[in-house]
């Protein structure tokens, strides 16, 4: 297998891991008694052909298209989390209005530092 490939799939698995997806999940897995590892396991799987899917979605029709498909999958999120739990699902829209703003702040905090 190719080096730069392993050393490509490694940082982009480090990407991947973020403080949002643990928080989320902790969130579910507190406010549900679920456990907490074997949850994250089989989300994990899950969440294989989604990543795919959002990849794809930007290689074929940009940063606009892609960030759609992940507030209709932040979205589905939350309504699934609401049958878990009300105050998970509510978190979760909360988390992910937090990421939005982020997303659209960012460049001009970023600009502000730079000057």
């Amino acid at each position: 297998m190719d080096r730069n490939l392993i050393y490509t799939a490694a940082a982009f698995a480090l990407f991947i891991v973020c403080p949002r997806m643990a928080g989320m999940l902790n969130v579910v897995c507190k406010n549900s008694d679920l456990p907490l590892m074997k949850t994250t396991l089989i989300a994990s799987v899950i969440s294989i052909p989604l990543t795919l899917a959002m990849v794809w979605i930007f290689s074929k029709f940009g940063l606009a298209m892609a960030f759609a498909f992940c507030i209709l999958t932040d979205v589905a999120c939350a309504l699934i989390l609401k049958e878990v739990s009300l105050k998970a699902g509510i978190e979760t829209i909360v988390i992910a209005l937090f990421v939005f703003l982020a997303v659209k702040a960012a460049p001009h905090i970023a600009e502000t530092i730079i000057r």
